[in-house]
This record gives structure tokens, C-alpha cells and sequence, in this order.
């Protein structure tokens, strides 16, 4: 029976795998968390790897280390307030109108911390800096109603990923020096989706629905969320030539990450569905692990500061992730019941333009500014609820206050606005947990972004 087979092949974990997998590597690129600097974050991120007296070089270009003259500690602190909401509708499987909601405001408030240190060693090793930091570079959260018109592609979606750098950087020559850092990535991904089981009965026995029965279309829904974690290394590289007093370039390459996340799942299936489903094939929709091995990509970034005078500075910066490094993801499964799943992603290597500038108003006071386009690697065809992408533009500003030479404070605000209509025209496989059901609508999308850091240098 070619329908049960299928049938029987639903799998609502490697949906879920597959989805955490995509919805935490999107935010590397997609949704990449840039916010390790809130200096940075004034001009848009222009200069984030060629201005100075920034301790979170560290991880942005560890050339630039070899700048510090004193012990340095920062701390940067960034409030990301995301709001996604959806407008349309959908088919189940057998194309009756979906129900529920628009699931409200998907987005939410997530704080992005990240902290710095860099040493300037003395004596022989004069020429030789360190420095560590912890960043948080993906990951961000989206959560709808429970029981909204999507809820078979996506409910809850949440990656925590935080990095530990460490580095060095070595002064080759007053106006050129090299830095390497080792990074410790630690990935923490939870998922979740409702599953349309009364489809999955129709398409197997539509003796068994019609407007009374207790099975249906869109009648007995279930649940299902996984969650998975894994750790990484990884390794960055950097260079800052300084070829006048007014000119700075900084250059540096981020690594591939490799993670193999492993998985548990869990299930919540009706009643009346559970008998049905031992009777065709027993095991299925246990709780149970999987897993799946995942490169992340590399990022280059290109950047360059110009001082004009002693108040204004301006700054540019290209940089680019190679997402051609995933082209697949294929979920292996614990519960041998389950059969391996392949789920394609591919996506398009995008580039993040910036253009800043700063001007000191006086001793204590600089001002900033910026703006920024930032590609999305994501098309028609991949775009899901769990992060509805769309090519992004930023306008930053910012301001730091320095009441002594050791000390400083810096705020910053920046808007990013959507650069288009993020459309979703969305079929769910229907050996999935939708059953094939089909999402149509579109987004209306944005983030405010607000910073707050203090350095402290002795």
C-alpha cells in the first residue's frame, strides 16, 4: 500500500531537526547577530575591523589588538526587539481553508550581551597582545499562538548560540600586524510545530472521515518540539596595515564551524489517533533522539577608516558569508522506525554593505552614524515562518561619553527595516507534520536595536 507507506513515513522530528538546524544558521547570515559591538552598531557597523580604541576587535578583527596600549575591559549589552506579524491564509492537505489566527507579534525583546578583554604584554613580548570575549554571534527567537493558521510549519523557534574567542596578535611593524583566535562555539536549539494527524487519517482511511466523525482535517492536531545542542571549534584570522596616520584596512576571515546536533523529541498525539497509528506501523511518534551534521559557514570581511581631522572619521566595510557550504541537511534517526530525511537549503551567499562616520564634538563627546544594506541568503522558495527573511537596510546612530581618559559610556539605536515584503508561499511535504499543508501570505517585519557598552582601560 504505497498510501500507508507514506503514511507511515511522517516524521514531525526530522521536520523539526532540520528546522532548528536551518532557523539557527539563518541567524548567521539571514538574522546574524552583528551586535557584539554597540560602538559599531552607532555607524551601522562600518569600521567593526579597521577603527580603533573597539575591544571587541577581539573577535571582529584580533590585528587591531596590537593598538591597545593599556589592559582593557569592555562590556556591550544590546536589547534586540524584533517584531514579526503575518497576514493571510492557507490550505490543509486536502485544501480545505486553514483555521486560526495570524498568531500574533512573533518577535520578541532578547538581550545580546558580549564582554572583552585584551592584555598588551611587556618586556620580550612587547610586540605580542591577548584577548578574550564572549559573544553571542546567532541566534534569535520567534514564537506564534499556539494555534495559529501556521502552526504546522512553525510555532516556537529559539537558538541560543554563544562563542568564547581567545587571541593573539602580533605587531609585525608600526603600521602592519596579524592576530588568530581559537573559537568555542556552544549551540542550544529548541523547536516547536503542531502536526496534522486528522489529514494524515483522511488520506489513509477517508472511510473514516465526514462531517461527524471524530477524524478530520484540521480535528486532531498534535504537537511536537525538539530540542538539540552541540559544540564546535573554530578559528578566525585577521590583518590591520595602517599605510598613512589618517588610514586604516583591516581584513579577516571567520572559519567554518562543524556541529553534529543531537536531538530529542518529543510527542503529543490524540487519543484516538494512537491506535490507528500502532496498527500501521508501531513505534512511530515515540519520543526519541536524532541528529544531523551541520557546517556552518565562513564569513570575509573587508573594512576601512579614514580621518579626515581631528573630529571627523569616516568608515566603510564589506563583508560576505559563504553559504554554499550548506546544501542539505540529512536527520538521522535513533528510533529505527524513522528513515533518514534530506532537507535542501539552498541558499545564496549574501554580502552586508556599511558606511559610517564619527565626529568628536569636544573631549568627552563623539557622535556617530550609519547606514547599511544587508543581503538575505534567502528566496521565495525557502522562506518559512520560523524566520521570514527579506533583504534588511539599517540607520544607526550613536554617541559615547568619555568624563576621563580611562573611561568611557557608549549608547547607540538602530532601526532595521525590511527592504521589501517578506511574501511565504509554503507547501509542507506531505510525508511531514503538516500533511501538505500550504501557508500563503506575507510579513510585515522589523527591529529596534538598543546598545549600551563601557570600557575601561588601566
Amino acid at each position: 500500500m504505497q498510501t500507508q507507506n507514506r503514511y507511515t513515513q511522517i516524521s514531525a522530528l526530522a521536520l523539526g531537526i532540520a528546522g532548528a538546524l536551518a532557523f539557527g544558521q539563518v541567524h548567521a547570515s539571514a538574522f546574524q547577530l552583528k551586535e557584539n559591538s554597540v560602538k559599531a552598531q552607532g555607524r551601522a557597523m562600518a569600521g567593526s575591523a579597521s577603527a580603533l580604541g573597539d575591544a571587541s576587535v577581539v573577535v571582529n578583527n584580533p590585528a587591531l589588538m596590537s593598538t591597545f596600549e593599556q589592559k582593557t575591559v569592555q562590556g556591550d549589552l544590546t536589547a534586540i526587539d524584533l517584531s514579526f506579524k503575518y497576514k493571510g491564509g492557507g490550505t490543509d492537505g486536502l485544501g480545505n481553508p486553514l483555521n486560526g489566527g495570524n498568531g500574533g507579534d512573533a518577535g520578541d525583546v532578547t538581550p545580546v550581551p558580549a564582554a572583552s578583554f585584551i592584555l598588551p604584554l611587556s618586556g620580550n613580548f612587547e610586540y605580542l597582545t591577548l584577548g578574550a570575549m564572549i559573544s553571542a554571534p546567532f541566534g534569535l527567537k520567534t514564537e506564534y499562538d499556539r494555534n495559529w493558521v501556521g502552526r504546522y510549519h512553525a510555532v516556537k523557534s529559539d537558538v541560543k548560540i554563544v562563542d568564547l574567542t581567545l587571541a593573539a596578535s602580533l605587531k609585525l611593524s608600526d603600521r602592519f600586524s596579524a592576530g588568530v583566535g581559537l573559537v568555542y562555539e556552544r549551540a542550544d536549539v529548541t523547536l516547536s510545530n503542531a502536526i496534522d494527524f486528522g489529514t494524515g487519517v483522511c488520506k489513509l482511511a477517508p472511510t473514516l472521515c465526514g462531517p461527524t466523525s471524530p477524524y478530520g482535517p484540521q480535528k486532531n492536531d498534535g504537537y511536537a518540539s525538539v530540542k538539540g545542542d552541540d559544540t564546535g571549534i573554530g578559528w578566525i584570522f585577521g590583518l590591520s596595515w595602517r599605510p598613512t596616520d589618517q588610514l586604516s584596512i583591516g581584513y579577516t576571515h571567520r572559519s567554518e564551524i562543524d556541529l553534529d546536533i543531537d536531538g530529542r523529541a518529543r510527542f503529543e498525539v490524540p487519543s484516538n489517533v494512537s491506535p490507528l497509528l500502532a496498527l500501521v506501523r508501531p513505534g512511530q511518534y515515540q519520543n526519541t533522539g536524532g541528529g544531523a551534521a551541520l557546517t556552518t559557514p565562513s564569513v570575509d570581511t573587508l573594512s576601512a577608516t579614514y580621518q579626515f581631522n581631528d573630529r571627523f572619521t569616516l568608515m566603510g566595510e564589506i563583508s560576505q558569508t559563504d553559504w554554499h557550504s550548506l546544501k542539505e541537511i540529512r536527520i538521522q534517526f535513533e528510533n529505527p522506525v524513522q528513515e533518514d530525511v534530506v532537507e535542501d537549503y539552498s541558499w545564496k551567499d549574501s554580502k552586508m554593505y556599511s558606511l559610517g562616520g564619527e565626529y568628536k564634538i569636544n573631549d568627552a563627546f563623539t557622535l556617530r552614524a550609519g547606514i547599511a544594506r544587508d543581503e538575505s541568503p534567502i528566496s521565495l522558495p525557502h522562506r518559512t515562518p520560523r524566520m521570514p527573511d527579506q533583504d534588511r537596510n539599517w540607520y544607526a546612530i550613536g554617541l559615547t561619553w568619555a568624563p576621563s581618559e580611562n573611561f568611557e559610556l557608549s549608547g547607540s539605536y538602530t532601526r532595521i527595516q525590511l527592504a521589501d515584503t517578506p511574501k511565504i508561499a509554503l507547501g509542507s511535504d506531505p510525508n511531514g507534520s503538516g500533511q501538505g499543508a500550504f501557508l500563503d501570505g506575507k510579513y510585515d517585519g522589523h527591529a529596534n536595536l538598543f546598545g549600551v557598552s563601557a570600557q575601561y582601560r588601566f
